[in-house]
């Protein structure tokens, strides 16, 4: 084992780990409990992903060890399914080659594209018909957070010309957006209000699409500002969480956290 590199050692570990001689831990494990590894180290693979420095040797080796960590999961899975005669890595593997060559055909085939976007294009394409989807939007994962599957949405249909020209025009109808959710907070239409707000909160993610912005990290950057800033403000006067000050005196509490934090 100790000759084996890469993949192949890997793969070896996980089957000696799994083993009658094994680890208890990782025998008792099952397809479904290791669910929630996936899911945390999917979320620590884009942690790395959004704080690389790669002139970082730190930053870089810290993406390293959390993509090997998400790798793990994938082979977990495939060696429990081997041993109940499901599938094993290879097949994984090969499933993934055969889909990549499939929907490229631009680069293993002769089709001609002009662009990315013309790529991008014939990907939804070829992925709908090759996975006998009934709509265009089927296949995306429901259970994203709410930011990406819109964002997911909309790019999607954008592949096929659904989309604005330019941003400017999200702005306009971020605008009529907003004045519907007015309209309904002034009827105290609770309902619609909910509505609306979703409507409104649907353009600005295209707003975000449209200037080349991810709204899921965008929105994750201003909530870690806050919680910066509203740190800084029980540094500052620990007293204000008694919830005793006023509106005003909290505003110039954080005017003055913000200022501090920026001038770091």
């Amino acid at each position: 084992m100790a000759d084996n590199k890469g993949i192949t050692r890997l793969l070896e570990i996980m089957a000696t780990l799994r083993s009658p001689q094994g680890c208890p831990w990782d025998r008792e494990q099952t397809m479904t409990s290791l669910r929630p590894y996936v899911i945390e180290e999917a979320f620590e693979t884009v942690e790395a992903l959004d704080s690389l420095d790669t002139t970082d040797k730190l930053s870089v080796l810290e993406l390293q060890k959390e993509l090997g960590d998400l790798l793990l999961q994938v082979v977990f899975i495939s060696q429990m399914a081997k041993e109940v005669g499901l599938f094993e890595f290879d097949d994984v593997a090969d499933i993934i080659a055969e889909k990549l060559v499939a929907r490229h055909p631009h680069v293993f085939g002769d089709t001609k594209v002009a662009d990315s976007s013309e790529v991008l294009t014939n990907w939804n394409l070829i992925k709908k018909k090759k996975e006998n989807r009934k709509y265009l939007l089927d296949g995306i994962p429901k259970a994203m957070p709410a930011v990406n599957l819109s964002q997911r949405y909309a790019s999607r249909a954008a592949s096929v010309g659904f989309d604005w020209e330019k941003w400017q025009d999200v702005l306009v109808k971020l605008d009529e957006e907003t004045q519907e959710l007015k309209d309904a907070v002034e009827n105290n239409d609770q309902k619609n209000m909910e509505h609306e707000l979703g409507d409104m909160l649907f353009a600005v993610v295209n707003l975000g699409r449209k200037l080349g912005i991810d709204s899921e990290k965008a929105l994750k950057m201003c909530a870690e500002r806050f919680k910066n800033r509203f740190d800084r403000m029980e540094e500052l006067d620990p007293s204000f969480i008694d919830g005793n000050k006023p509106l005003d005196e909290l505003e110039a509490l954080w005017q003055k956290a913000k200022k501090e934090l920026k001038d770091r």
